[in-house]
Order: C-alpha cells, then sequence, then structure tokens
C-alpha cells in the first residue's frame, strides 16, 4: 500500500508541474491570438495601463475553455510519454501495476478539474465575459488621440477637417492651417484659414483648443439649400482667434446592465428561464399568428353570400344545396347563408373600365400590406427562434468544457503511453493536430446549430462524439500494449488492400531428406493448373458496374487455389531436379485484395453503386487489379507445364535406367 500511495505522489508530482506549464503557454498563445484580433480597437486610443492590463485579465479568464482542454492533453501525453521513454511505465507493468491503475490519480484529478471548470463555466465566466465586452465596446467608442500629420487632412475629429503644411515639433506650433467646419454639412461648411496656431485640450479632455493666429474665416449667413444659386457669406479677418471644438478624449465606461441581459452574461438558471419565457411568447405568437391567417378572408370577397332554400329531411335535418345533413344546431328556421363560388372574371368584367382599375390598385395595396406584415411576422419569430438557440448553445457550453477534459485526457495519456516520446517534440505537434481536428468539428458544429441547420445539441455535441470514440480507442490499445503506430503494420495492411506484387524467393536444398514422388507432382501441378483455367473460364470478361459491386470474383475459391499453390511450391522444393527448383521462383504470388471483390455484403455494394464519385474510381482500380489475377493465373498455368515437362524426362530418364 505504501509503494502504491508513492507511486500515485510520484505521478501527480510528474504531471502537475507539466500541466501548470502547459496551461499557462496555451493561454498566452489564445490571448495572443485575441490581441492581434483587437489590435485595431486598442492602437492610437491612448489607454492607460491599467485599463488594458484589466481588458487582458478578463480576456485571459475568458480564454479559459480553449486552454484548459489542450493544456490537459499536452500534459497527459507529455507525463506518460517520459513514463515510457524512461521505461517507467515498463517498471510499473512488471510490478503489477496495469496502465488503468497508473492513471487512476490523475483519472481522480481531471474528474476534479472537470467539476470545476463546470462551476467555472457557471458562475465565474459569464462575469468576465460580460466585463470584457463591455470594456471593448467601451474602447471601440473612445476617440482617438488627435496626432495631426502635416500635409495630409485630417478626419478624425468628427465634424471637422484639418490640414496643417508644417509643424514645429519642439514648440508645437501648427503652420498653415486650413480648418473645415462641416458640422452642417458640405455646403454650409465654415473654412478658417490661418497662417500659425497652436492645438491643446481643455482641461476636462472634452474640447479641443485652438488658438489661431493671423487668418480669415468664411461662413454662410444662411444656410444654403439645393436649389440656392447665389447665398451671401462673410468673411472675417483675425489677428488671433480661439476655437472650441467638441472632442471628448475620456474613457468613458458603458453600462454592463446591456450586456448582463445577453446570453454570455447569464448562469444556467437565467439561462433556463430566458429560453422558458421566450419559448412560451413563441408558442402563443404562433397560435395567434396561425388563428389570424386561418379566420383572414379575402376582404373584396367578404359579404358575397348567396342564400339557397333549405329543404328539411324525414328527421328533422336540414338538407343543403349539395344534398348533405346539416345538423339542426347549425341550421336555420326557412334559409341557409351558404358560401358559394364566385366568378372573378365574370365579377371584374362587370365592372367599368375607372373602377376596374381602382379594384386592381386597392387588391395590390391590400397584398403589399399583408406581404409587409407577414415579412414583420416572420422576422419576429425568427428573432425569437435565433434568441432561443444562443441561449440553448451557452447552456450546453457549461457542459461541454468538463466533458472535453475528460476526453482529452483519456486520449493524452494513453497515447503518450503508446507513442513513448516525451519532451514538447512529438507530444506538442500530436496535441496541437488534435485540437486542430477538434475545435474544426467543434466550430462547424457551433455554427450549424447557431445558424438553425442542426438541432442545439447535435451540433454542440458533434466534437464529443467524435473525440470519444478515439479516446475509446486509444485507451483499449494501450492497455493492450498494441502498436497503434507501428509503420509496418500499416504498410502491410495497405499492401493487401490496394496490392503490390511480391516476388517468389525459393531456396535449393543442398540435403534433401524427403524424396517427393515424381507421379504425385505431376498430379498435383496438373490440378492446380486445372483449377486456374476453371476459375479464369467462370469470368471471361470484364465485370460491368453492376456485376463489379454486387458480386465480384469467388474469394473463397481464390483462396483455396491460394493455398494449394503454397502447399505444391512447398511440396516440389524437395524436388533433386535443380531446374524444377529454380523454374518454382517463376509462380506469382497469388494475393487475396480486397479490390477483387470489395463489398463482402449486398447492401455495401447497393450503397457504394449509389454514392458513384466514390464507387467509379474503385470499380476502375478493381477491373484493373482484377485483369492483374488473370494473368497471374495464366502464369501459374504456364509454369506448371513447364515444371510437368521437366518431371517427365526426369521420369523418362529413370524409366530407362530401370530397364
Amino acid at each position: 500500500m505504501r509503494i502504491i500511495k508513492r507511486l500515485y505522489g510520484f505521478i501527480l508530482k510528474s504531471f502537475l508541474p507539466l500541466f501548470a506549464m502547459t496551461f499557462f503557454i496555451v493561454l498566452f498563445i489564445v490571448l495572443m491570438q485575441f490581441l492581434w484580433k483587437f489590435i485595431d480597437e486598442l492602437v492610437g486610443k491612448g489607454l492607460e495601463m491599467s485599463v488594458i492590463g484589466e481588458l487582458f485579465f478578463y480576456a485571459a479568464v475568458t480564454m479559459v475553455p480553449m486552454a484548459l482542454p489542450l493544456a490537459i492533453l499536452l500534459a497527459s501525453l507529455m507525463t506518460f510519454g517520459n513514463f515510457g521513454e524512461k521505461f517507467e511505465l515498463t517498471a510499473m507493468k512488471a510490478s503489477g501495476v496495469s496502465l488503468l491503475h497508473a492513471m487512476r490519480p490523475l483519472i481522480v484529478l481531471i474528474t476534479f478539474v472537470a467539476i470545476g471548470a463546470f462551476f467555472f463555466q457557471n458562475n465565474v465566466l459569464p462575469t468576465a465575459q460580460v466585463k470584457m465586452w463591455t470594456l471593448v465596446f467601451s474602447m471601440r467608442q473612445k476617440s482617438p488621440e488627435v496626432e495631426i500629420p502635416e500635409g495630409v487632412v485630417y478626419d478624425q475629429i468628427p465634424g471637422y477637417n484639418l490640414f496643417v503644411q508644417h509643424k514645429d515639433k519642439e514648440t508645437g506650433m501648427l503652420y498653415d492651417l486650413m480648418i473645415y467646419d462641416v458640422t452642417h454639412g458640405g455646403d454650409n461648411s465654415t473654412i478658417l484659414l490661418a497662417d500659425s496656431g497652436r492645438l491643446a485640450f481643455t482641461g476636462d479632455k472634452r474640447y479641443l483648443y485652438l488658438h489661431l493666429f493671423h487668418g480669415e474665416q468664411f461662413e454662410n449667413l444662411r444656410e444654403q439649400k439645393s436649389l440656392d444659386k447665389n447665398v451671401p457669406f462673410r468673411r472675417e479677418s483675425f489677428y488671433d482667434k480661439e476655437v472650441l471644438i467638441p472632442f471628448d478624449a475620456n474613457f468613458n465606461r458603458l453600462d454592463e446592465g446591456g450586456m448582463r441581459a445577453q446570453y454570455v452574461g447569464k448562469n444556467m438558471r437565467e439561462l433556463r428561464h430566458t429560453i422558458d419565457s421566450v419559448g412560451s411568447r413563441l408558442d402563443s405568437t404562433g397560435q395567434v399568428y396561425g388563428a389570424e391567417l386561418k379566420n383572414t378572408a379575402f376582404p373584396l370577397l367578404q359579404g358575397r353570400f348567396r342564400e339557397s332554400p333549405a329543404r328539411y329531411t324525414d328527421n328533422g335535418g336540414i338538407m343543403s344545396h349539395d344534398d348533405e345533413t346539416v345538423p339542426e344546431a347549425v341550421s336555420g328556421k326557412d334559409t341557409i347563408a351558404d358560401v358559394m363560388p364566385v366568378d372573378v372574371d365574370s365579377l371584374l368584367l362587370s365592372l367599368s373600365p375607372a373602377v376596374r382599375g381602382q379594384t386592381f390598385d386597392a387588391a395590390l395595396n391590400i397584398s403589399q400590406r399583408q406581404v409587409s406584415d407577414y415579412q414583420f411576422k416572420s422576422m419576429m419569430v425568427h428573432d425569437d427562434k435565433h434568441t432561443i438557440r444562443r441561449h440553448k448553445i451557452e447552456l450546453l457550453k457549461k457542459f461541454t468544457l468538463s466533458v472535453a477534459c475528460l476526453i482529452f485526457f483519456f486520449i493524452g495519456a494513453p497515447l503518450g503511453a503508446i507513442i513513448r516520446k516525451g519532451g514538447l517534440g512529438t507530444p506538442l505537434v500530436i496535441s496541437v493536430l488534435l485540437f486542430l481536428f477538434y475545435y474544426i468539428i467543434d466550430n462547424s458544429g457551433y455554427k450549424m446549430a447557431r445558424d438553425g441547420r442542426w438541432e442545439v445539441w447535435a451540433g454542440i455535441w458533434l466534437s464529443t462524439f467524435v473525440l470519444a470514440p478515439l479516446g475509446v480507442y486509444v485507451t483499449y490499445k494501450a492497455m493492450n500494449d498494441s502498436a497503434v503506430f507501428d509503420g509496418d503494420r500499416y504498410k502491410e495492411f495497405f499492401r493487401k488492400l490496394f496490392g503490390r506484387k511480391q516476388e517468389r524467393r525459393v531456396a535449393y536444398k543442398e540435403v534433401i531428406i524427403n524424396d517427393i514422388s515424381i507421379e504425385e507432382a505431376i498430379s498435383r501441378l496438373s490440378a492446380l493448373s486445372e483449377a486456374c483455367n476453371a476459375f479464369r473460364s467462370l469470368y471471361p470478361g470484364i465485370e460491368s458496374y453492376k456485376q463489379y459491386w454486387m458480386s465480384g470474383y469467388d474469394m473463397v475459391r481464390l483462396g483455396e487455389i491460394s493455398s494449394k499453390l503454397e502447399d505444391d511450391v512447398e511440396y516440389m522444393t524437395d524436388c533433386r531436379n535443380q531446374m524444377a527448383v529454380n523454374k518454382l521462383m517463376d509462380y506469382p504470388v497469388i494475393r487475396r485484395l480486397w479490390l477483387y471483390k470489395p463489398a463482402a455484403r449486398k447492401w455495401v455494394g447497393r450503397l457504394c453503386m449509389i454514392v458513384f464519385p466514390i464507387g467509379l474510381p474503385i470499380y476502375v482500380a478493381g477491373i484493373n487489379a482484377q485483369k492483374n489475377l488473370k494473368a497471374e493465373l495464366a502464369k501459374v498455368s504456364e509454369v506448371s507445364s513447364s515444371i510437368i515437362s521437366l518431371l517427365e524426362i526426369d521420369n523418362d530418364k529413370m524409366s530407362r535406367s530401370e530397364q
């Protein structure tokens, strides 16, 4: 028990420093991504370092859901990779400690991390997101620093354009100024020209203070309109003039209340409340719209009814004009009002041309109003559905981080035990590739759910559905010491799948213990040649697309031929005729490739036939493989005939010597 406790302590001491290091490294990287994304909002605004530091702090908190799974994946992969590289994992297994047992302390730790991540998502993250986005929007509204360039019109002051020909950087004096006040429009702008001037802010930083020297001012005496040709203006010459331009350079924080009402600022209870309230409103609105649509009649045809006489039946019911019984509860005393079809064409033709035109105009106006009304109602329903989806997405994301932490641990730890590579090299590459795969799938599912193309739960849990089987697979392989990254095994697999010709090698035996029977050898080779010829005769031509996918070649019979060939070659290696043994190397290796019969089941064949872009290339490759197989079978028959001829010569020689 003491050894187990020491082992757990050793594993935790190995994991925790790596986890802390990788977490802060990954957090720094994603924070730099945030910086490059919002760099335009920060540069040139004259923000204090305390405000920028506050923004970075809240941004770092909001980036934790992205950094935490990647840090767990990289740290677990590095930890168990180090164990495998230093043979510490081998020592654990030799002591009777399985991989799952060695992972037990980290499983408990990651479980607590996942629980903490859930409470972080529910309680801490909404507050951090509210404060971060409030700061971002406040910075967007802050006016930029006034830095007027030389020889360029400066238009960053709202309602004003400034041109400065030259600046004295030591004294701050501006020379050859032109100021355009366009607050009342370009046609009513006020123009100021000055030889020199100074620019400064007032004490409260709400106004720009311009002190101008030796200049003139031009402005209209009244507002100029578009049709005015001559508008009187006033020209003023001044020696010293002071101008105040409204320009708020302070950093004003927006109210956080508006952002708290958004989905990013709500916890689970508030999200559920919003979903229920908006859902109830949407249901009631849908019922009202449906009832209005059902009860809405064509306005031009309302009130046009035709009365038909009622006819009574023997049982007291009333027969209408179409001989159907009308219940007494809805019948009149003598007549009933029945809506009859109206001949619209004849009705319109009976009207005068002027009234007919008015009728068409009225119908067009009514239709346009109804279209606008339906479009407005559709937009309101769409907005409510969008609101529900965004809140459901945020609600499910409270759980996805915790599940992602567990999944990435069960991918990283077994994978590290399999690859047996520590450090930052191979683990970092594998972690980044896996995380990119996860991020692409997660982002795609999120967009599908946000746009309403998928159900919200399907889009948000898509990455989990994809990566969970991978975690189960690598954990199973690691517990069974399977060589997942053995390149030779994958080469052999693809060689069997798509085929690659193999050369046969047969060594001549200098010492032969068991001589072969020439008669039996001839019989064996003759049977082999007949089997090859019979198989070729079954498939004389090229299979059609349908035949290829629905039947293919008989793999059982081909397997029997391949086994018979190998048995005959093994038997013939004890032959004393060296030429016959050398001739054995001319036999091809009969392979049982997947391309000979790609669909073992008919429903798979039908599916591949339907998926035409995939089925056609496989069909072309398969036909080529079948053609090569027929050539190999013909080669087997040819080589068998040659060896039989050699054996018959030996048999004749032996017969003559005996005589």
